[in-house]
C-alpha cells in the first residue's frame, strides 16, 4: 500500500482509469516522492480545481523526448508517467497555486481522450506493483548507491544531511535521490521506467558515474542533458 496524505492506496480500485495529465519536461515524480509545483497557466489551474473537487489525483508525464508534436502544436507524450495526490495547496493571491504532489504509482498511457476540457486527459493502466511499497528494497546495493552519491557531492562541493540519509529506507532513499538528481529528461525517463527498485538504483549509479567521468576542465562534472 501507499499512504499519500489522508488516503491509503491498496489496490486497483483505489486508482483512476482516467486521469488529467500535466506534461512537464524534466520533472520526475516517483511513488512515495514529494514534488512541489508552481501552477500558473489557466488550463492547469482548471485542472487542479477539478482534481481537488474529485479524487485529488493528477498524472505527471514528460513530453515525448524526440520533440514530436500533435497537429495542434501540443507535444506528444511519453508512454509512462506517475500519478500523484495533491496533499497541499496554497493560493498565492496573484492567481497561482503552489501545490505538493505525493507520488502514488506509475502508469502507462493507454490512449489520450478528447474531452471538452482545457487540459489533457488520458486513459491509463497503473503499475499496480508500485502499491507494494518497499518491494525489492532489500535487493538495492545501498553501499554502492551511497558511495556514488558521496562522490557526486564531493565533486560538486555540496553537503548532505547524512543523519537523515542514514535513517531513510532503501525505497525512500533511491526515489528521493532520483527525483533530486540534476540530469536531463532522457535520464529521468529512464529512472522512471526502471522495472524495479534495484534497477532504478543501478541506473542512477550508472548515470552518475558517467557524469563524474565527464568531469570538465574546471573540475566540475558535466551533468547529462
Amino acid at each position: 500500500m501507499v499512504q499519500a496524505g489522508n488516503f491509503t492506496y491498496t489496490d486497483e480500485s483505489d486508482l483512476p482509469a482516467v486521469a488529467p495529465v500535466f506534461p512537464l519536461g524534466g520533472a520526475l515524480l516517483l511513488p512515495g516522492g514529494q514534488l512541489p509545483l508552481n501552477i500558473f497557466e489557466p488550463r492547469y489551474i482548471a485542472m487542479i480545481d477539478d482534481a481537488v473537487g474529485s479524487d485529488r489525483i493528477i498524472g505527471m508525464i514528460q513530453p515525448r523526448l524526440d520533440g514530436a508534436q500533435r497537429s495542434d502544436g501540443e507535444p506528444e507524450l511519453c508512454q509512462v508517467g506517475c500519478l500523484g495526490r495533491i496533499t497541499s495547496l496554497t493560493e498565492t493571491g496573484d492567481g497561482r497555486y503552489i501545490i505538493n504532489l505525493h507520488g502514488i504509482a506509475r502508469f502507462r498511457v493507454v490512449e489520450e481522450l478528447h474531452r471538452h476540457k482545457p487540459y489533457r486527459c488520458c486513459r491509463i493502466a497503473a503499475f499496480l506493483s508500485d502499491l507494494d511499497f518497499g518491494a525489492g528494497a532489500g535487493d538495492v546495493d545501498r553501499d554502492s548507491l551511497l558511495k556514488t552519491f558521496r562522490q557526486y557531492l564531493e565533486a560538486n562541493q555540496l553537503e548532505a544531511d547524512w543523519d537523515s540519509v542514514s535513517r531513510a529506507s532503501n525505497e525512500t532513499l533511491v526515489n528521493a535521490l532520483c527525483m533530486m538528481s540534476p540530469y536531463g529528461a532522457a535520464e529521468k525517463q529512464a529512472l522512471l521506467e526502471a522495472p524495479d527498485l534495484k534497477t532504478r538504483a543501478e541506473t542512477l549509479i550508472a548515470i552518475t558515474e558517467i557524469a563524474l567521468a565527464r568531469e570538465g576542465d574546471d573540475g566540475a562534472p558535466r551533468t547529462l542533458q
